[in-house]
């Protein structure tokens, strides 16, 4: 059977998914499973918790779905080898754990597909590959034509090279914008944990089945990351790229490893994550979600109102105060008066630049210092507006 013809029964790609139940017949599906889920009692990789897994997406692969695997592990597949008791807190211990790990993982997993005669591919993902245009648009290229082949892309983020100022930190967050990059129907976070509930479970918590929107979880306090210590994420970061999914036209469902079979096939398991926005730029998600902030720029309400209800880039004349070392072109913050942030840009200035431009026009700050001085602080197609505070 050809792949057009095991296709032929699910969805046309990018449909909106509006409830759980249509996963079992998505075009397109991310997957992306934990340390956690992998990684055995004794140290390393689990071969059997690998091999079941393999074994539901290799089915689902078969039938028709494209799946797009974005798999965590290479670090705890690399502590056994090198005899390491506990994940290493240091980046370069980090680095050569990813080392030795990665290709044991991959290994595994070729093993694992080919037995089901499916084939598998490794594809390592830094946060620029992401959110510069060059190497979006080849990584975009590189996965539509592993998908059109009828390939498993399995990806992880490339931990050998990549540094703490470029990171994305967890793998959640990476799967949420592998989604958006392959402009998928659903996006299905797995982990040892099969819910997210109100509480803790063990003491009679309800599992939360349904989140259409932030406010669904006031007041909720939500669980980072658990005890085997082999992982990066937890519930915060599964939730976060949940969010950040649903945000951009991507469902997600949040469950455990165990029940991913029932989760593709539309079963009531894990908490989904009902779409509540549109798809904007992956940069713009990196963005609000993932940049490493520098600094703070304090507006006063006139620029709080220009940023965020009129969409104007930011000028020096509404900033009144300035925290942080940066330079031109890092993250910063945009907060109002009483310490709200509600924005995220790339900034134009170095920090001394700015305390003696504050409250200036830009054509005062062009006559007195020089043409380079008359630009925004922030331009309007650099800034990502976030939660937007009241103002007077």
């Amino acid at each position: 059977m050809n792949q057009e013809t095991r296709g032929a029964e699910t969805q046309q790609p990018h449909e909106c998914l509006q409830s759980r139940r249509q996963v079992a017949t998505a075009a397109r599906i991310v997957v992306k499973v934990g340390s956690s889920s992998l990684t055995s009692v004794a140290g390393g990789i689990s071969e059997d918790a690998l091999e079941q897994l393999v074994g539901v997406l290799a089915q689902r692969r078969l039938a028709g779905t494209e799946i797009i695997l974005v798999s965590s592990g290479a670090i705890s597949a690399g502590l056994l080898p090198l005899g390491l008791a506990r994940r290493p807190k240091d980046l370069a211990t980090q680095q050569a754990a990813a080392s030795v790990g990665q290709g044991l993982l991959m290994a595994h997993y070729n093993k694992a597909f080919t037995s089901h005669g499916v084939t598998a591919s490794q594809v390592l993902l830094t946060a620029e590959d992401l959110t510069r245009r060059h190497q979006y648009v080849n990584a975009h290229r590189a996965l539509e034509r592993l998908l059109n082949l009828g390939v498993v892309p399995i990806v992880n983020e490339n931990d050998t090279v990549a540094t703490h100022e470029i990171r994305f930190g967890d793998n959640d967050r990476l799967a949420a914008l592998v989604a958006h990059l392959v402009k998928a129907d659903a996006l299905v976070l797995l982990s040892d944990v099969d819910s997210l509930y109100d509480g803790p479970p063990a003491q009679g918590a309800t599992r939360i089945s349904q989140v259409n929107s932030p406010e669904d979880l006031a007041g909720i306090v939500i669980g980072s990351a658990g005890k085997a210590g082999v992982g990066t994420g937890g519930m915060a970061t599964k939730v976060q790229a949940a969010m950040i999914a649903a945000e951009t036209g991507i469902p997600a469902l949040v469950t455990s490893t165990s029940q991913a079979a029932a989760a593709l096939a539309g079963e009531d398991v894990g908490t989904w994550f009902g779409i509540n926005g549109n798809k904007r730029p992956v940069r713009m998600l990196w963005l609000a979600h993932l940049a490493d902030i520098r600094g703070r720029l304090v507006l006063d309400d006139g620029a709080v109102r220009a940023v965020s209800d009129r969409h104007k880039s930011l000028l020096p004349a509404g900033i009144t105060a300035v925290t942080g070392d940066f330079d031109a072109g890092d993250a910063v913050e945009l907060s109002d008066a009483h310490g709200t942030v509600f924005a995220h840009g790339l900034v134009n200035y170095r920090h001394s630049d700015l305390p003696q431009m504050l409250g200036r026009s830009t054509k005062d700050l062009a006559k007195d210092m020089g043409r380079g001085f008359e630009r925004a602080v922030v331009h309007v197609d650099d800034l990502v507006l976030l939660n937007v505070p009241a103002t007077a």
